[in-house]
């Protein structure tokens, strides 16, 4: 639900270590719907946060443009201005996300940042960083938002793929039919 995301992405406490980090790293998964091994592989030369949108890499290497809100845009900045140097003054490192080494965060440490978050947000077990890919296309869905654009941000080849995500809002398409059905 919304209201489990808004828990998840506040969890993040400005006393943990990897704050800033961390913080950026909730955002940009559920604001881009980036599968966990995008993420970790995203680069910071495939940042546009003036324009607020970066490039993802999928399967089967196939780059998309993937819109950020502006609370990952703001996180992204303040990680990139304030947490990242700390950690890449060593070796300057193209990636965004990077372990305390100033290497680049593999999907297991993803795994693993995104499981502590939940466990301390209250949020259950199974939530995992998939879950908020599903958030993504389901809230998107569930606000309006147009299937073949969720299709296109999600990086699915076939549409089959996305009409997943539109089962979970019955009741919003029942609400429809009744206001704008004759005989609704």
């Amino acid at each position: 639900s919304p209201e489990s995301v808004e828990k998840l992405l506040a969890a993040p406490l400005p006393a943990d270590r990897f704050y800033l980090r961390d913080r950026a790293l909730l955002e940009t998964l559920y604001a881009t719907g980036c599968r966990a091994s995008e993420v970790v592989n995203l680069k910071v030369g495939e940042l546009y946060l003036d324009a607020m949108f970066c490039k993802a890499f999928g399967k089967g290497s196939k780059q998309r443009i993937v819109p950020l809100g502006s609370k990952a845009v703001a996180a992204l900045r303040t990680y990139l201005g304030e947490g990242r140097p700390a950690v890449s003054a060593a070796a300057p490192a193209e990636y965004v996300f990077l372990s305390r080494g100033g290497k680049r965060l593999d999907r297991e440490v993803l795994w693993m940042i995104v499981k502590k978050y939940v466990k301390r947000a209250g949020l259950p077990k199974k939530t995992s960083p998939h879950t908020l890919r599903h958030s993504f296309a389901t809230h998107l869905l569930s606000n309006g938002a147009d299937l073949r654009a969720v299709q296109e941000m999600l990086g699915h080849a076939s549409i089959g793929t996305t009409q997943i995500y539109t089962h979970v809002d019955r009741n919003r398409l029942k609400e429809m039919h009744k206001r704008f059905h004759p005989r609704g």
